[in-house]
């Protein structure tokens, strides 16, 4: 019985890594879906002001939240807003490699 002692924290302590890993990757995923929300409801703002004869980057980036206007691309032109965003990211190398965009158009009459 004395040989098992402690066997219990041991695997604890292996499984950490894997346990941390997928909490990361969960972060992630959260993290940029709700940057493709936020990108898809700017692109609409945007066509909204452009339908209103208003600025389009404006009024793109007056609909998102303060740490994401910075980092905000918004492009405009043939009736059409598209706005890409870089998710936040834990690391780095990761957050200059993803990039959301949504887009959105104001239709004719």
């Amino acid at each position: 019985m004395r040989a098992q002692c402690g066997q219990a924290s041991v695997e604890l302590l292996g499984s950490l890594p894997a346990v941390l890993l997928a909490a990361l990757v969960l972060f992630q995923l959260g993290a940029t879906g709700y940057a493709a929300v936020l990108a898809g409801n700017a692109a609409e703002a945007g066509a909204l002001a452009m339908a209103a004869g208003s600025d389009v980057a404006a009024g793109a980036r007056e609909s998102l939240p303060g740490w994401s206007r910075a980092q905000a691309r918004v492009e405009a032109g043939h009736g059409r807003v598209r706005v890409h965003l870089r998710p936040s990211s834990p690391l780095r190398f990761l957050a200059r490699r993803l990039e959301v965009s949504g887009e959105a158009s104001v239709n004719a009459p």
